[in-house]
């Protein structure tokens, strides 16, 4: 049996992979919110903008951490046409959630479809990205773990979604980041967990990228388009939006014409 190392990088991978997958949390969700205050082709762009935004988030997140992942007696590389599937599979699946939860006519309905939608496609972004993973030796997956890492996926989108839909105000909002990003993680440590490695001896070359040709400039790439929309999406309520939000909020009768 192949010795794993989850670490081999220390603690910096672990903690690096954590932090995307809030960043793309925190940024999924605000726009999510963003979306449902809007009409028409803005909340259908803001809901896209949410579903890049989660799915690249729980991509880097994956492979950063992918990136402290060692087998004893085997180099491991990466094919890449799956990696990039499992980049879109991530995007569309969450995007599926995430359009059934903007759309939705029913509050219970839209957080169950949008969880399961955006859990599955954790899940599935996971164990396609897994299946990229080439090394020497035969892989093996313990389906009970496998099972849970699922559960724990669509739960954790479910709880994050919910908050995300009905709890207001930026703490709120900073609480459900954090519990979406460490439910990505943990279902991301158990996922790995359910991996068994049979190394085999011998030497045959492995087809496909390493993790530090391939993977890091990528993971490079998505982070700095995270963190630049983040930026974006943080600054970019109007006064007059913020007014017009809270004159939406309020009942009507207590409404007010601005001044000014």
């Amino acid at each position: 049996m192949g010795h794993m190392h989850h670490m081999s990088g220390g603690w910096i991978t672990p903690v690096l992979s954590y932090v995307m997958a809030v960043v793309g949390a925190a940024l999924g969700l605000r726009c999510t919110v963003r979306a449902l205050a809007a009409q028409g082709r803005s909340r259908r762009s803001w809901l896209i903008t949410a579903s890049a935004a989660i799915g690249s988030g729980i991509w880097t997140m994956h492979f950063i951490a992918m990136l402290g992942y060692d087998v004893d007696g085997t180099a491991i590389r990466y094919d890449v046409p799956l990696t990039l599937l499992s980049l879109l599979v991530a995007i569309v699946v969450v995007g599926a959630g995430v359009f059934v939860a903007g759309y939705g006519r029913s509050r219970v309905r839209s957080i169950a479809f949008g969880g399961l939608g955006t859990g599955l496609g954790v899940a599935a972004m996971h164990y396609i990205g897994m299946a990229a993973v080439r090394l020497n030796g035969d892989t093996s997956y313990d389906p009970g773990l496998v099972a849970l890492s699922v559960v724990i996926a669509v739960v954790a989108a479910s709880a994050a979604l919910w908050a995300a839909l009905s709890v207001q105000g930026p703490l709120a909002a900073a609480v459900a980041s954090l519990v979406m990003g460490l439910a990505v993680s943990s279902m991301h440590y158990t996922g790995m967990a359910a991996v068994g490695v049979q190394v085999r001896t011998g030497t045959a070359a492995l087809g496909g990228a390493s993790a530090t040709s391939f993977i890091l400039p990528l993971a490079v790439v998505l982070g700095s388009f995270l963190f630049l929309t983040c930026a974006f999406v943080a600054l970019s309520p109007t006064a007059r939006e913020r007014a017009e939000s809270e004159a939406a909020a309020r009942p009507l009768h207590e409404v007010e014409l601005p001044v000014g």
